[in-house]
């Protein structure tokens, strides 16, 4: 496989994690919410997902606990936040802790054990473009699901009443309330709907992109998603086109080595992490200068 094809086969797998909670971090900020715990909500989605799938076999049997793992952390969060007015900050960095906490807590006994990842298979006809085709049209179910879904959510929040309600509620609480919409619940729905996404994300990153489990497997992802929630404008095409960007910056120690580039390997390591930096900067400033 020549780097380039490997680039393109690597590039949605690496997104996805990014993509999955990324968009729940951006419903839940859309209902005028900030969860700053989607690291610890996809550390433990990923250590429940691969536990399950370890003892069970069963992919879907693992994502299913992992989303409802990650929703139910992000309910507590909606708890303090919601009910008992808590400061979100804090009540997230809270939230983030304990979901890497129990990550740590529930994996210890797996560490270093493997599983069977997912089968692959091709679009029909696009997978039989050359070069590209076999590469980046070939991908597992999950990344087709989710492109799906990412689809299906851009029309939901763009093109729906209840689209419309989710606006409504982050942009003004008050007339929001007294319109008669329920605003806690529909805040409680958004949370819930960004954990769960957290939890897929990280079952999907350790039963399916590195089916494996390692403690710190996340290792800083739930920040960048974060981060794509801004770089992106709140907007789903936006924050795809930024998890892929990513997701090709994540691989780019792998094919530099792949090509003979003499970079230091932690350089290109870091360079996801100093994009977004550099991102959040310049975001700053064009608000700053717009303002």
């Amino acid at each position: 496989m020549s780097a380039l094809e490997f680039l393109l086969a690597g590039t949605l797998a690496a997104a996805l994690p990014l993509l999955l909670a990324a968009l729940g971090e951006m419903v839940v900020e859309k209902t005028g919410l900030l969860n700053l715990g989607l690291e610890g909500m996809m550390a433990l989605g990923a250590a429940i997902a691969f536990i399950c799938v370890y003892h069970s076999g069963s992919h879907s049997f693992g994502f299913l606990a992992a989303s409802l793992a990650g929703a139910t952390l992000a309910m507590l969060f909606a708890f303090l936040v919601i009910f008992l007015k808590a400061n979100e900050v804090a009540s997230g960095l809270a939230v983030g802790v304990l979901g890497l906490g129990l990550s740590a807590l529930f994996g210890k006994n797996y560490e270093s054990l493997t599983i069977s990842g997912l089968s692959e298979f091709g679009l029909p006809a696009l997978s039989k473009i050359p070069v590209i085709g076999p590469a980046l049209f070939t991908q597992d179910i999950v990344v087709w699901l989710a492109i799906t879904g990412t689809m299906v959510l851009w029309y939901i929040l763009n093109k729906t009443k209840l689209g419309l309600i989710i606006a409504a509620v982050g942009e003004n609480v008050e007339a929001a309330r007294a319109i008669g919409y329920p605003v806690g619940g529909i805040r409680c729905a958004a949370v819930a709907f960004g954990g769960g996404m957290c939890g897929l994300a990280g079952a999907y990153a350790s039963t399916v992109y590195t089916p494996l489990w390692a403690d710190g497997m996340i290792a800083g992802r739930g920040w960048i998603a974060l981060a794509l929630v801004v770089f992106g404008t709140w907007q789903t095409g936006r924050v795809a086109f930024g998890a892929v960007l990513f997701g090709v910056l994540s691989l780019g120690e792998l094919t530099a080595q792949a090509i003979g580039v003499a970079i230091p390997s932690q350089v290109l390591s870091s360079l996801p992490y100093f994009v977004t930096i550099l991102m959040l900067v310049a975001i700053s400033r064009h608000r700053r200068h717009s303002s």
